[in-house]
């Protein structure tokens, strides 16, 4: 096993910086180097320096270093990680490599550069270092071939997508000589430490992701001239409704950069002489002339979609490559994507906008068929099984489904015979088996091998519990339609949400103590978690705002007690609860999170209490919490609670939103002994852990009754700064009632400061200013307008 602690970046470009970044994120070292400026620039002559001055030479990169500090979307975990990275230069610091583990050169994509880069590093690489390259394309045998044999044994490609801190995928190309040991223990490596999911690629023009992802966007272009489509018509569905991302094809070339997008292509053309579809990648003459006039993306401001301001709104208008023209949004509304829109399920999507008859559903057929036989056709000369190129496309363009799920979702033999009457050539296999993947009982979830014609079992890294498998294993306890509880193995049960958008219901609520009770019964503990889009996104509003419509007050002070009741079940369980919240955790979702013992968060957790967002306050115990919590801290460090409770009224009062999770210890939602995980699939791994840690010498909570209130006078300072700011015209008297409400709550009442009060009366306040806020008129508006648009109403 590979020991990495320190890391050489060589390159501090976008791409060498933002590398540089997330490996601070996982706690490495690192050094930064870059080449040394030719030449001063002015303002390094007005200061007096010379070529030789150190802050000239080290000048390009520390350049890449302070452009993290305000890149977004933001690089860093938390800005305080860039202290992590060291920076220097090619010709002064390379001595400093003899101290690093791992090498990877991030450098233009040139051959001779990077072949001219590793000839001068081999003097100071460490005997036991991996080297790697970042290429997106270049072949990594043609690289290997000047270094020496010792060194071959330790290089391959690790393909980082960007920006890496968001995207998951990383495509690794080992060179012929290099060692399986070391591409085993990289691969562990890159999954534990930076949380990536890795696929194995071969040495081919463009690996995996890029060559499906491009193929799929070209050929799409290609439909959509001869179809005689609008940019805007293809990505209305190019995107969700056929189980690809919200970016769909244009607007991902937008974020991508179209310059980028024509240099994959060109490379794919001519480095794949004998593919079959070779001139798919001709650049298409009107992205030729957008490139030519700098319509590059969202970098230069332009590209297949533009912004303006116009009369102090904001419009959106979408190229017109007939007459290099930009047009105003039209909204196409093809049918066959208008009623998949409330569908969860991407493969039921599939389904339905392909069995539609309008243009859209025409368009859809066209470009999958293609795109799907072409990728069929890719194995095995860019990866071995479909697993690695499914794997690919989900991490790296965000596909919902790889390419193989999806024609599993449409039928293989349904496919082949479709694509057939359309006088499409079709691949043999399609027509010889029923599915590329299928559920064993006794091995599990396996792949249609295509080299071996049966089926293989699919490969899962150590660290790993997959849901899906356990349920179709007989492994649920109890379930209802929104919620499962799931035998986890060694005591420990798991409660999953997988409601719509993983919204906590009445049924969530009440199994929430079937769990904790079964847990307790016949376990040692309980994991709170899912395999969702998101933890989930709170409590469901739809059956508030039906209670509100009827004035059904009564029924919300049930539910609210509810909500309240399953919270304090978790935290006064009496076996250990660990929550594992990822994405989304928001409301209810957060209010979950802050009762269980310990929180092992994925990485890229986005969590707040955001209750105001709908006119309402957190009223299944996380404003209680957040007032135990600033109490506590104040017994802790023997001060004031004024500054904490100040802060924790701020983030509730704001909607504040962690903007990753290294962020919620700063904000007091997760704790000492509270934990990240790096990896989306191990995060339910992990949490089992810290269950079956806890478990071994637990001690059930009891009850506070110990708390002293912050008082009355610390709500009255709050409530004088609200008042200040209305009139200042910063917030309306609508917010500044809802803030005061807050603010009472707390701060535990109309009470003096330091009054003993009980957790329980804290839930009181909270329940009894719920409800004095649902009866404003305001907060029925706020409801419907977040169910119909998902966005808070702004004042």
């Amino acid at each position: 096993m590979i020991q990495i602690n320190r890391v050489a970046v060589l390159g501090a470009g976008v791409m060498g910086a933002t590398i540089a970044a997330h490996l601070a994120n996982a706690g490495l070292d690192v050094l930064m180097l870059d080449i040394v400026p030719k030449e001063v620039s002015e303002a390094e002559r007005k200061q007096g320096l010379t070529i030789d001055s150190p802050a000239v030479r080290n000048r390009i990169a520390a350049a890449g270093l302070q452009g993290l500090r305000t890149m977004k979307p933001a690089p860093f975990y938390l800005k305080a990680y860039a202290s992590r990275i060291e920076t220097g230069n090619f010709e002064d610091h390379l001595d400093k490599l003899t101290t690093c583990e791992w090498v990877i050169e991030v450098v233009v994509e040139n051959l001779a550069i990077k072949l001219g880069l590793f000839e001068k590093i081999l003097p100071f690489l460490h005997p036991q270092a991996v080297l790697s390259s970042n290429t997106s394309g270049l072949s990594v045998n043609e690289m290997a071939a000047g270094l020496p044999l010792d060194v071959r044994k330790r290089f391959l490609v690790t393909h980082f997508f960007n920006p890496p801190r968001y995207m998951r995928l990383m495509e690794i190309i080992p060179c012929r000589d290099c060692d399986p040991q070391v591409v085993a223990s990289m691969a562990d490596f890159l999954d534990r430490r930076l949380g990536k999911g890795v696929v194995y690629a071969k040495d081919t023009a463009n690996f995996i992701a890029n060559r499906i992802g491009v193929y799929a966007i070209y050929k799409g272009i290609a439909h959509m001239i001869d179809m005689g489509m609008t940019v805007e018509e293809v990505d209305a569905v190019a995107g969700p409704a056929t189980a690809r991302p919200k970016s769909a094809a244009f607007r991902t070339a937008d974020l991508v950069g179209i310059d980028v997008l024509a240099h994959v292509g060109r490379n794919s053309y001519e480095s794949a002489p004998d593919d079959e579809e070779r001139e798919v990648f001709r650049l298409p003459d009107f992205m030729a002339e957008m490139i030519k006039d700098g319509k590059l993306g969202n970098k230069t401001g332009q590209g297949f979609y533009k912004k303006e301001t116009i009369d102090g709104r904001r419009q959106i208008f979408y190229y017109d490559y007939t007459d290099s023209t930009y047009k105003p949004l039209a909204k196409p509304q093809f049918a066959s994507v208008q009623m998949v829109k409330q569908v969860d399920d991407p493969r039921r999507r599939i389904q339905m906008v392909l069995a539609g008859g309008d243009k859209g559903a025409v368009y859809a057929w066209r470009t999958l068929r293609d795109t799907l036989i072409y990728t069929v056709n890719r194995i095995p000369e860019i990866a071995d099984d479909v697993v690695n190129i499914d794997n690919a496309m989900k991490w790296g363009f965000n596909w919902e489904l790889g390419p193989f799920e999806m024609l599993d979702a449409i039928g293989v033999k349904a496919f082949a015979e479709r694509a057939e009457k359309d006088g499409v050539a079709v691949p043999g296999c399609l027509q010889k088996i029923e599915s590329f993947y299928r559920f064993d009982e006794k091995d599990g979830r396996q792949y249609w091998d295509l080299a071996a014609s049966s089926y293989a079992g699919v490969h899962t890294p150590d660290g790993r519990i997959d849901l899906e498998i356990l349920k179709r294993g007989n492994k649920v306890a109890e379930k209802n339609a929104n919620c499962s509880v799931i035998d986890l193995g060694d005591g420990v049960f798991g409660f999953e949400f997988h409601s719509k958008m993983n919204a906590i219901s009445g049924d969530i609520l009440a199994m929430t103590h079937k769990a904790i009770k079964r847990a307790e019964n016949e376990g040692v503990g309980l994991v709170i978690a899912n395999r969702g889009a998101n933890f989930s996104v709170g409590a469901n509003l739809m059956l508030l705002a039906v209670a509100l419509a009827e004035g059904a007050y009564e029924d919300i002070d049930l539910v609210v007690r509810a909500f309240q009741k399953a919270t304090m079940a978790i935290k006064y369980a009496k076996v250990p609860v660990v929550a594992a919240p990822f994405n989304m955790a928001l409301g209810g979702g957060c209010e979950f999170c802050l009762h269980a013992d310990r929180i092992n968060a994925h990485a890229e957790t986005y969590m707040g209490l955001v209750e105001i967002g709908v006119g309402l306050l957190p009223a299944g115990g996380g404003t209680k919490e957040m007032c135990i919590r600033a109490v506590d801290l104040a017994v802790h460090y023997e001060t004031d609670v004024q500054p904490f409770i100040f802060k924790h009224f701020r983030q509730i009062a704001m909607a504040q939103v962690s903007m990753g999770a290294a962020e919620l210890y700063e904000m007091g939602y997760l704790r000492h002994g509270d934990t990240l995980t790096m990896n989306y699939d191990r995060l339910i791994f992990d949490a089992k852990q810290q269950v079956l840690a806890l478990a071994a010498n637990y001690r059930p909570l009891k009850l506070r009754t110990d708390i002293a209130a912050p008082g009355r006078g610390i709500s009255a300072s709050i409530k004088s700064q609200l008042w200040n700011m209305k009139m200042g015209k910063q917030i309306t008297a609508y917010e500044e009632e809802m803030g005061g409400i807050i603010a009472d709550t707390i701060c535990g009442g109309d009470v003096n400061k330091g009054t003993i009060i009980t957790e329980e009366y804290l839930l009181r306040l909270e329940r009894e200013n719920f409800l004095k806020l649902c009866t404003k008129k305001n907060t029925a508006a706020r409801i419907q307008h977040m169910l119909k648009t998902g966005k808070p109403l702004r004042n």
